[in-house]
């Protein structure tokens, strides 16, 4: 595993999201991950499955100081009260004294109420990060100029097919770590097969995913693959004991489509669709 310092804290640059991943399913998916190796744990409370992945830290035995957990406040609870009640449910359904990192989950609602409770449970020590996810560069540096502590991190969609260069320039530019969740494009455009990564992955006697996470750290770019699978937990993690050269990172630049085909939070139809999304009564 490869760390990154951030704000006095370390954070593995590979990690284990659990979107999509059914309650029923998450806690010996999490334990899996656990055995695997990884030790960073993305959820949320709109995924449903923080109390398991609860139960797995704790059946676990890991250390709590060698975990790195993220979870994230949802639009239903933007603002400032309901982010500081939404919070402590997240942390007792995790059975946590603290989250490692806390994010805003969508740029949408009352998140500068949110981030004003953010910032408050981070000086009480109740979470060590705080950050956004899928903020786009002009709401990132409107609420960067704006607020008493910056975002630390901006999780958004981040893959060779869709590599938002002026965003992550701009998060450079601002010291804002970039996470990406999606990071192999979530199987979509049959990206596995994909002819040019294929090449690449042949060349250093790897799978395409491990080409692509390699991409990812190389870039300096936390990434958070999903799967349930335990052999491609194993497979992801094994991206250690090579690197890709310069003409690989460069062929993989130009692979950049300039649009998603996940989602667009800069469409109207987006914002009403997730603003509509509840997660409770």
């Amino acid at each position: 595993m490869e760390y990154k310092k951030l704000n006095n804290h370390i954070i593995p640059m590979l990690g284990f999201g659990t979107l999509h991943i059914p309650p029923a399913e998450t806690k010996k998916c999490v334990l899996d991950a656990f055995e695997c190796g990884y030790r960073l744990i993305d959820t949320a409370a709109s995924y449903f499955n923080e109390k398991e992945v609860g139960e797995a830290i704790k059946e676990s035995n890991i250390p709590r100081e060698q975990l790195f957990i993220t979870t994230k406040v949802w639009i239903q609870d933007s603002g400032y009260e309901k982010t500081l009640k939404a919070f402590n449910t997240s942390l007792e359904n995790l059975g946590l004294d603290y989250i490692d990192l806390y994010l805003i989950h969508q740029p949408y609602g009352d998140y500068y109420g949110s981030w004003k409770a953010m910032e408050e449970l981070y000086n009480q020590g109740k979470i060590k990060m705080i950050g956004v996810c899928n903020f786009s560069a002009e709401r990132f540096v409107d609420l960067y100029m704006n607020c008493y502590i910056p975002p630390m991190i901006n999780q958004i969609e981040f893959h060779p097919l869709f590599q938002q260069k002026e965003l992550v320039n701009v998060l450079n530019d601002y010291h804002c770590q970039v996470e990406a969740w999606g990071p192999l494009n979530e199987g979509q455009r049959d990206i596995f097969n994909h002819q040019t990564l294929k090449k690449i992955a042949l060349k250093h006697h790897k799978s395409v995913a491990q080409v692509i996470l390699r991409w990812h750290i190389q870039q300096g770019v936390i990434a958070i693959p999903k799967t349930v699978s335990k052999e491609r937990m194993k497979e992801n993690m094994d991206i250690w004991n090579f690197k890709l050269d310069e003409d690989d990172v460069k062929t993989i630049g130009s692979l950049d489509m300039g649009y998603s085909e996940i989602i667009d939070h800069q469409c109207y139809a987006t914002a009403k669709w997730l603003n509509k999304y509840k997660i409770h009564d």
